[in-house]
C-alpha cells in the first residue's frame, strides 16, 4: 500500500494546533519528534539508558511533525488544505516559527522492512555468528550460527551491552547448566545460551510483542526443547535457582535486580548485568556490595558497561 508522508517542521508551541489539522483532515498516523525530550531524559534519573544521541539534531530547534495519509482522489486538495490551515497558526507566523512542509510518497512494505537492509550477518563474539534469516552465510570453523528475525523486538545483536553479554555468557556457560534471561527481548541471550550448551533455559519479558519475537526465533533456531519464554516483570513466576543470570536492561533494573538475585542463584552462580551506562557504574557497584554480590568481572565498549558477578563469600550459606 502506498502512503503520503506529509512533514511539518514548526515549534513546541504550534505543535498541538498542526496535530490537530492533520487530525481533521483523515490522518492514518502520525508521529512527533522533540529533540528536547530527549535531552530531558538523558539529564533525569528515569531508566532511559538506551538513548541514542544522535536522535539529537543541532541544528533544529523545534518538533518534526510526520503525518501519513493513504492514496485518496482528494489528496492533492488535502495537502493544499494542510498548507492553508498552517499559515493561519498565529505562532506559525511569528519570528521563531520554521515552517519547512515536505511531502514523500511511501509504500508500507518498504516502510517496515527498511532497516532489514543495515541488518548483515555478523560475528559478535568468539564462536557466535547472528545470522538474520534473509541473508545468506558460509559457515566457518567453530561457528555458532544463530537465526534471528527480531521483527519489532529488542535485540538484533549488533548492539555493544548485547555483544558484550553474548561474550559473558561464552566465558561462563557450561555444558548443562540452567540460564535464566531477565528481559529476553527477541530471545537472542536465550537462544545463544541454548547453542552455547545450556540444558534448560528461561526467559523473562513483560511485552508481548517480545514474547512473540522471542517464540518465533527459538523455533528457528530448534532449541524449543531447551528454551521457554514466560510473561512475567524480572524474577516474578520463576521458580528454582540458575548457574547463569543474564540480563541486558538498564543500570536501575540491573540494581533492583541484585536486592533478590542472590535467592535465585546457585552456590557458585554467576549474575551477567548489561546495559550500565559508564556513569552509573558507581551507582550500581555501590548497591551489588550493599546487596551482598561481588563483582568478578567488568567488560566495557564506549560508555557502556556489563558486569559478572557472584554471591559475596560472606553471604553463602552452606
Amino acid at each position: 500500500m502506498k502512503w503520503t508522508e506529509v512533514q511539518i517542521k514548526t515549534t513546541t508551541e504550534a505543535q498541538e494546533a498542526v496535530s490537530n489539522i492533520l487530525y481533521d483532515l483523515g490522518v492514518g498516523g502520525l508521529s512527533i519528534e522533540d529533540p528536547q525530550d530527549v535531552l530531558d531524559f538523558m539529564k533525569s534519573d528515569e531508566d532511559w539508558d538506551y538513548i541514542d544521541p544522535s536522535l539529537i539534531k543541532d541544528d533544529f530547534e523545534g518538533v518534526i511533525i510526520k503525518g501519513y495519509f493513504p492514496e485518496s482522489e482528494d489528496l492533492i486538495d488535502k495537502i493544499e488544505l494542510i498548507r492553508q490551515n498552517i499559515e493561519k497558526i498565529p505562532q506559525y507566523n511569528s519570528d521563531k516559527i520554521l515552517g519547512e512542509m515536505t511531502v514523500t510518497e511511501v509504500y508500507e512494505k518498504d516502510w517496515e522492512d527498511a532497516w532489514k537492509k543495515y541488518y548483515k550477518p555478523k560475528k559478535i563474539g568468539e564462536k557466535i555468528v547472528i545470522k538474520p534469516t534473509w541473508e545468506e552465510y558460509k559457515k566457518q570453523g567453530h561457528d555458532i550460527v544463530v537465526e534471528m528475525d527480531p521483527g519489532m523486538a529488542f535485540g538484533t545483536g549488533t548492539h555493544e551491552t548485547t555483544i558484550m553479554c553474548v561474550k559473558m555468557l561464552e566465558k561462563h556457560i557450561k555444558k548443562d547448566c540452567k540460564v535464566f534471561d531477565i528481559g529476553c527481548g527477541s530471545g537472542i541471550l536465550s537462544i545463544v545460551s541454548a547453542k552455547l550448551g545450556a540444558s534448560k533455559v528461561i526467559g523473562v519479558d513483560l511485552d508481548e510483542v517480545s514474547i512473540e519475537s522471542s517464540n518465533n526465533n527459538i523455533l528457528l533456531n530448534n532449541v524449543e526443547n531447551i528454551v521457554e519464554i514466560k510473561k512475567g516483570n524480572l524474577l516474578d513466576g520463576i521458580n528454582g535457582n540458575a548457574d547463569i543470570i543474564v540480563a541486558n536492561i538498564v543500570a536501575e533494573v540491573v540494581v533492583t535486580l541484585s536486592e533478590t538475585i542472590k535467592d535465585y542463584l546457585s552456590k557458585d552462580g554467576i549474575f551477567v548485568a548489561s546495559g550500565i551506562i559508564g556513569e552509573k557504574m558507581e551507582y550500581v557497584e555501590k548497591n551489588f556490595k550493599k546487596n551482598g554480590l561481588e563483582i568478578i568481572e567488568t567488560e566495557k565498549t564506549n560508555d557502556w558497561i556489563c558486569i559478572a558477578a557472584k554471591i559475596g563469600k560472606d553471604e553463602i550459606i552452606e
